[in-house]
């Protein structure tokens, strides 16, 4: 069984092989919230006429929140993403199909209605997911998120042969995770990108938390070749410098 000062040290060991610049966040899926973290507390705007409010515009946003904290949240906070409040298992697409954000993605031609039941989803209601940074996990987390970039997403590619890369939405790589048991990226979609303010330059990576060791293994043994790879090329091209 990992201890919480593995998670940390993990944290220090996937950070050091990516070179990440943001740090890993843990995601716990849960039936009760654990010992001693406190629920997310923002106030929640006046519902939509179809009753969509939440803590946050959308359950992506907590990835960027637990950059920096371990908070707890329920359905409620998720509830104004009909995608992802699919996606995490605390709605099923019966709930949400007549939903006014629905109905926008579904006639601008953004989804299909035949694409959304491939949509992965977490398959068991939770009663909380937890969110916070991996170093400072206080429970064994079920999915470890990273942001990486194009040259972080090579290293990752070349390391992990099995890497599955997706597209939108991009809160389905988390139920790819923990329900596939796969380490999957996904290139963003609009919808998140809008609402969390993500860079252009970034992607989000979804590592099961049962695979991490595997991954950071794969990813030092990678870096190290690259490295080699690098200083030889480098080499290589000073002799095209001027004299």
């Amino acid at each position: 069984m990992p201890t919480l000062d593995h998670w940390s040290e993990s944290a220090d060991a996937i950070t050091s092989a990516l070179n990440l610049t943001t740090p890993p966040i843990a995601i716990t899926f849960s039936d009760s919230s654990p010992a001693g973290v406190k629920p997310y507390d923002a106030p929640m705007p006046e519902a939509t006429p179809d009753g969509r409010t939440g803590s946050v515009p959308a359950g992506c946003v907590f990835w960027t929140k637990a950059v920096d904290r371990t908070f707890t949240t329920v359905a409620a906070d998720h509830g104004n993403c009909s995608v992802g409040s699919l996606t995490h298992g605390f709605a099923t697409l019966e709930e949400v199909a007549g939903r006014s954000d629905v109905a926008t993605l579904l006639e601008s031609g953004w989804v299909t209605m035949d694409m959304v039941p491939g949509i992965p989803v977490v398959t068991e209601r939770p009663e909380t997911v937890t969110y916070g940074p991996l170093a400072d996990t206080p429970v064994d987390p079920d999915v470890v998120m990273i942001r990486v970039n194009g040259k972080q997403l090579m290293v990752l590619s070349d390391a992990l042969p099995d890497l599955r890369i997706d597209g939108k939405p991009q809160c389905h790589i988390v139920a790819v995770a923990k329900e596939q048991g796969e380490v999957a990226v996904s290139v963003g979609c609009m919808l998140s990108r809008t609402r969390t303010n993500m860079p252009r330059t970034e992607m989000t990576c979804a590592i099961p938390a049962n695979r991490l060791q595997d991954v950071i293994d794969r990813v030092e043994a990678t870096a190290a070749i690259d490295g080699m790879v690098a200083a030889y090329a480098a080499e290589d091209a000073r002799r095209f410098l001027p004299v």
